[in-house]
């Protein structure tokens, strides 16, 4: 009667030796709790004011906001026989704090040891490669792992998150070297792209050349009139093209003749 009193907002106040053994207890807004009555389960303690009778009544209390759990880091064998070190944080929630305080011994540290587990499982069932590249993906499957055992206790797991993956140092080595000769091949194959398109363009530009005589001597006289920009450089005139032919025509008469 009393509890319900303070449930209530009403103030009470306590008079008279039976009742000067009772205790209260504070129970915060984002906890929750279960009264033990003898060693069994009487009723849930909520938010507020709660009577306890000492030795008789024992209140367990648990925080129900979204907590985090560190995974230390640990030593992992991947698929493809490489270890790596890897640590991850698990975010959880106590749902159903009956079952969270009564079906298991100290929740969090269950729930740390079954990550720990699911992590070991899944990372050894993957190739080093893919747990670089898809972490996002992995901490989704250990989630699911951990989250389908720890609904039987009470809790539920929100997230978790890979942290850290840390590869021996012999294996960075290598994969600095891998990334230096994929950059060299990508930059051998530019640069033979490069000259392939050059000489597809000089080969135009030459037959283009050679059908115009006179566009010829034009891109002659545009190559003299950007060499004579610079004072250091000496320009040797060649012989127009009109008066090699000239000459090539004269010689050919004369051999006619002769």
């Amino acid at each position: 009667m009393i509890e319900q009193l303070i449930g209530c907002g009403i103030p009470v106040v306590i008079i008279g030796l039976p009742l000067a053994g009772l205790t209260i207890k504070v129970v915060n807004h984002w906890e929750r709790g279960v009264v033990l009555t003898f060693g069994k389960f009487s009723r849930d303690a909520k938010p507020g004011l709660n009577i306890i009778i000492p030795v008789v009544d024992r209140l367990i209390k648990v925080d129900t906001r979204i907590t985090t759990i560190d995974i230390p880091k640990q030593e992992v064998m991947t698929r493809d026989n490489v270890p790596v070190m890897v640590n991850a944080v698990v975010y959880m929630r106590v749902e159903d704090w009956q079952k969270a305080i009564l079906k298991i011994d100290n929740y969090r540290y269950a729930v740390a040891q079954y990550a720990l587990t699911a992590l070991r499982d899944i990372i050894g069932e993957v190739e080093m490669d893919e747990l670089l590249t898809n972490r996002e993906n992995i901490a989704l499957k250990i989630k699911k792992i951990v989250d389908a055992e720890t609904n039987e206790w009470g809790v539920d797991i929100t997230n978790i998150k890979l942290q850290d993956v840390e590869l021996p140092e012999n294996m960075k080595r290598a994969m600095a070297r891998q990334a230096e000769a994929e950059r060299e091949k990508r930059a051998t194959i530019i640069l033979a792209t490069g000259e392939v398109a050059a000489a597809e363009n000089l080969a135009k530009a030459s037959r283009i050349l050679s059908d115009s005589p006179a566009s010829l001597q034009l891109r002659l006289l545009q190559t003299l009139t950007g060499i004579s920009s610079d004072p250091n450089s000496k320009i040797i005139m060649p012989i127009p093209m009109e008066m090699l032919k000239f000459f090539d025509i004269a010689g050919k008469k004369k051999v006619k003749k002769n």
